[in-house]
């Protein structure tokens, strides 16, 4: 597990509550210099992208074979509308996917031109999201001390 300082932590944090701190706010914050503090990343609401379909995807695959994997794994990283991919257990789904897209014409598209078309892929279960409840992008640091 990664080892962070107390100044780590409190950049992090700071960073989670604000994404929008400039480096040299985060640095006086934290008593560093702003070269230590320069590492961001940028996050976009989907819906103003006009990205406002979310769907949770189950994906059976014909085979449990290490290139049957990689080959899948690969095809997936490729493509843009997948925001995760996870090799899961249970559900009768080898691996979940969570992609947006514009509107269900642009999913149809997705799903009958692209992901139907990696090898392997044998079965496909789709769940659209109705409401988000919940969404961040803060992991809990509290278990770090």
């Amino acid at each position: 597990m990664l080892k962070l300082d107390r100044i780590d932590r409190h950049i992090l944090e700071l960073m989670q509550e604000n994404g929008r701190i400039s480096n040299l706010e985060l640095a006086e914050l934290v008593g560093l210099s702003p070269s230590p503090c320069s590492r961001h990343v940028t996050l976009l609401n989907a819906r103003q992208l006009g990205l406002t379909l979310t769907a949770y995807i189950h994906i059976s695959m014909d085979r449990h074979t290490p290139e049957r994997f990689e080959n899948f794994d690969r095809a997936i990283s490729e493509l843009p509308e997948v925001l995760e991919c996870d090799l899961i257990t249970g559900n009768d789904a080898d691996y979940q996917l969570k992609v947006v897209v514009r509107d269900m014409e642009h999913y149809q598209h997705f799903l009958l031109d692209k992901l139907t078309h990696i090898p392997g892929v044998t079965g496909v279960r789709s769940s659209f999201v109705l409401r988000r409840i919940k969404h961040k992008t803060a992991l809990p640091l509290n278990h770090l001390g």
